[in-house]
Formats: structure tokens, sequence, C-alpha cells
């Protein structure tokens, strides 16, 4: 699985878009960034930034691999918003939490300021997102939990988050998952695979935020919630379900659920081009944009 890394470009000829690479530190995972063409002169608003987790399971694809290269450039151009796509750690040579320790690091760096021109430049600070696509859309949340206790740099917040068919699970099935032999499914073995350590195994709040209560999704450390899912995907019901629980937490931000009929998991990422993945990355981009 996984499709084959791609460099980055001056302009990609379907968008407009620039990309260059940032490489990894010793504190902090190297990244992909996305400038949308800009008019010249440019414009006197600086523009929203969107830091971005591939999906893949915790295990393979990576910011600089075909299928998000070609997802996080469209995004960008259809948002107007700087991408950085990160490069995290991957499974099984490093297992979680490293994934998530390498978006925290991404997150400090992004929100420190004078990281690189094209984010010191033209990015807009107080319009600061994150988001990723199935386990993206995992690493994410857990980002959100840590940002809701710990400040970041400078004060920063977070604006608004997109969780794109995020990867939750838990032992206590809810939607179309599996009703037998829960320790047999893809799903509960691919969390043992990438987090073996995991305490509470699957219903560890990283993988099952649902299953605890709501009192740590009260603290979610952004101000606004996009959640995205598609009807024939398995992780749809908890995802729907999280979202609901949020809303309920006493969190004071705002929640919206996108449910596509008739896709399957990370159908816009896997063919942006189809009119259901247009209309989803439309709706993605509005959501940036409505985030003032």
């Amino acid at each position: 699985m996984g499709s084959r890394h791609v460099p980055p470009s001056q302009e990609d000829p379907a968008t407009g878009v620039a990309t260059t690479d940032v490489a990894a530190t010793a504190v902090t995972p190297a990244v992909r960034l996305h400038l949308p063409k800009l008019t010249s002169p440019p414009p006197p608003e600086k523009l929203p930034i969107l830091l971005y987790f591939h999906g893949g399971g915790f295990c393979v694809e990576s910011a600089f691999s075909f299928l998000h290269h070609r997802y996080t450039t469209t995004l960008s151009a259809a948002a107007t918003a700087v991408v950085v796509s990160v490069e995290y750690r991957l499974a099984p040579e490093h297992p979680l939490p490293a994934a998530y320790d390498d978006a925290w690091a991404a997150l400090t760096w992004i929100a420190a300021g004078n990281n690189h021109p094209w984010i010191a430049g033209h990015g807009d600070l107080t319009r600061l997102f994150v988001g990723g696509d199935s386990a993206g859309g995992n690493i994410a949340h857990n980002l959100l939990i840590r940002a809701g206790s710990e400040p970041l740099p400078g004060s920063v917040k977070i604006a608004g988050a997109i969780l794109c068919h995020p990867f939750f699970w838990g032992s206590n099935p809810i939607g179309t998952e599996p009703r037998e032999n829960v320790d047999r499914s893809f799903c509960y073995r691919l969390w043992k695979f990438v987090f073996p350590a995991a305490e509470g195994g699957i219903d560890c709040p990283m993988i099952n935020p649902v299953g605890g209560g709501s009192r740590r999704l009260a603290g979610l450390g952004c101000r606004r919630l996009a959640v995205c899912v598609a009807e024939k995907d398995v992780l749809a019901g908890r995802a729907v379900a999280y979202a609901a629980e949020v809303r309920e937490s006493g969190w004071e931000g705002e929640v919206e659920v996108e449910n596509v009929a008739g896709e399957e998991h990370c159908f816009q990422v896997d063919n942006p081009a189809t009119e259901k993945a247009g209309k989803l990355i439309a709706w993605i981009a509005d959501f940036i944009r409505r985030c003032n």
C-alpha cells in the first residue's frame, strides 16, 4: 500500500500552487509547504494556515506521496490557504505516540513564527487550522486535546479543525462496525500494531474519544470543528457520535458535520476530481473562509 513520492514544484500546472520542502531538524519533522498562486502585487491580507496530517493507518503514505500531494495542492488552491503537510514518523519503526509528538512539534514550530518565508510572509496565525484524513484526523483530534491544556508560543490559538473520516474505534461497536469478533477486525488489529503500548488498548481515549465520557472533549483547543464522513465508510458512525458528544460536552465552540452519501473512506483523497470530491473540498474551503 502507499503511493509513490513526488517532488515539489514551483507551480502546479493544474492549480498554480507552489510547493517546497523543509527538512527535518532535531526538534521538528519535515514538512511540505503549499502556497497558492498570488496576485501581483500580493493581496494585503495574509492567508489562513492549515496544518495537515495525511492518512495511511499511521504506517503508510507520506506528505510527499502522490495521493496526498495532489490532495493538499488542490485544497490549498480551493481555500487560498498556506498548507503545511507534515511528514510524521510511521509505525512499526516508530510506534505511537511518535506521530503525536511530531504533530505537536510541527504546531509549535508554526506558532513560534519566523520559521519559513512562506509562513511568516503570507500566513495569518490568527487563522491557524489543523486537519487530516483518517489517521491524520485522529492526529488532529489528539492535537486539539493537547492544545486545550498546553499553551502555544506567542499565545497562538487554533481557529478551527477539519477531521475527515477520522480513525476512531472501540470495543463497543457503533454504526456499521462489526458486532462479532471485534478483536479480529482490521481496525482493532491495526491499532494494536501501531500502538502496542496504548494504555487501555482499543479503548484508549486516543483511539476511542467517545468511550469514557465527554469531559475531555470539553477542553478541545479550537473554536470551530468540522467533521466530514462518508456514508459507506465503516468509521462514519463513530465519527458522527464523536461530533455529537463534543456538542454535549460543554465545549463552547461550534461543530459542523458533513455526511457525503454513497461514498467510501477518504474518497476525496483517492480522486479529488470527482463531483462529490469537489463539493466536499469546496465545503472544507468554505469552512476555512468562514472561521475569522
